[in-house]
């Protein structure tokens, strides 16, 4: 059974199989937890999604790609790039974010990762609700792990705020 968690950290330091990025559609690095897994990572990341971007061009919302961790602890980094809030309708960001907790735990399984820890995508920047998203968050996990039983051990929320953390542990109800 997988265990789903959540808690207040900074995700570039955890010692987990797969940190996920929130990440642009250029894989270049800017500002939140996409700044912060660059600068930690170093320059293998950079190289990495600079052959990606140059071989498949930029990826599109929902989308994720898979790359080294550089020094950072994680083994790997898987890069999704979340819908910006009021860009597209409430519908279509909701599926969106969806896709990039799926497709993130699809690239995770194919890396044969046991653990993996998610920022809460979306949701500085970007601009989504954050209970929002916390409620889309926990719902593609959940309902990727029930039909992908016993791929993935644990899945950890990583919350950069204590806000995040009040709604994702009231829905996990931890």
């Amino acid at each position: 059974m997988t265990r789903l968690e959540a808690i207040e950290a900074d995700i570039t330091t955890l010692a987990v199989d797969v940190i996920v990025n929130a990440a642009n559609s250029s894989l270049m690095g800017g500002g939140g937890v996409d700044g912060a897994i660059h600068r930690a990572g170093g320059p293998d990341i950079r190289d990495e999604c600079i052959a990606i971007v140059e071989r498949h061009g930029p990826l599109p919302t929902g989308r994720a790609v898979i790359t080294t961790a550089g020094r950072m602890p994680a083994g790997h980094v898987v890069h999704t790039v979340g819908p910006v809030w009021g860009t597209v309708d409430e519908h279509e960001a909701v599926d969106l974010l969806a896709s990039c907790y799926r497709s993130s735990l699809d690239l995770a399984r194919d890396a044969l990762a046991a653990s993996i820890a998610f920022p809460n995508i979306s949701t500085g920047v970007y601009h989504f609700p954050k209970r929002l998203a916390a409620e889309v968050a926990i719902q593609a996990v959940s309902d990727w792990v029930g039909d992908d039983p016993g791929t993935v051990e644990s899945v950890t929320f990583v919350c950069f705020d204590r806000d995040n953390l009040v709604f994702y542990r009231d829905l996990l109800r931890i």
